[in-house]
């Protein structure tokens, strides 16, 4: 697999220990050196859905190069939880990757679970949303889900989605 690189911005890979039987893992930092997201393949997956929480899309797009078994992944900036019903951990919580899951619809949706269908099983390319590494404007003691919507509109977080969206099979 191969992306474009935001300037500035480096690769450590690997970053940590591999998945059984090979595959990558490495983590993509800021030239502040925070990790912007990680990608890993190999990865065996399974997720029950036991609890759903309210949910809001921020972002999303398409990747087409990345089409498996007729499903095209979709890159996805989005949350679960809110101020009145908490998702995991009891916080509401924000995250961008690639998903080849179903969308979700309704009122609420399962927990984030950003995998894409890449062989032998699945991969991960994305992170986690935190305020705290994510350079966000504004107040930083407005709520949580306030600071996302407003990181959706930061040139860091366009770089994170142009560099992951240009994922592609390597050659």
């Amino acid at each position: 697999m191969a992306f474009d690189l935001p300037a500035a911005w480096h690769v450590k890979d690997p970053a940590g220990e591999l998945a059984e039987g090979g595959g990558a893992f490495a983590e993509v930092r800021n030239q502040a050196g925070k990790v912007m997201a990680t990608l890993r393949t190999n990865m065996a997956t399974g997720s029950t859905c036991t609890e759903r929480y309210p949910y809001e899309v921020l972002d999303s797009a398409g990747i087409p190069v990345l089409v498996q078994g007729g499903v095209v992944p979709q890159f996805v900036f989005e949350t679960r939880g809110n101020a009145a019903t908490p998702g995991l951990y009891s916080t509401p919580a924000a995250g961008y990757g690639i998903t080849s899951g179903p969308a979700a619809s309704g009122p609420d949706a399962c927990p984030i679970f950003q995998f894409f269908r890449w062989p032998p099983n699945a991969a991960m390319f994305g992170a986690s949303y935190d305020p705290d590494n994510n350079a966000t404007p504004g107040d930083p003691s407005l709520p949580y889900l306030e600071l996302a919507r407003k990181y959706r509109d930061t040139a860091e977080y366009a770089d994170i989605k142009k560099m992951i969206t240009s994922l592609r099979p390597a050659g």
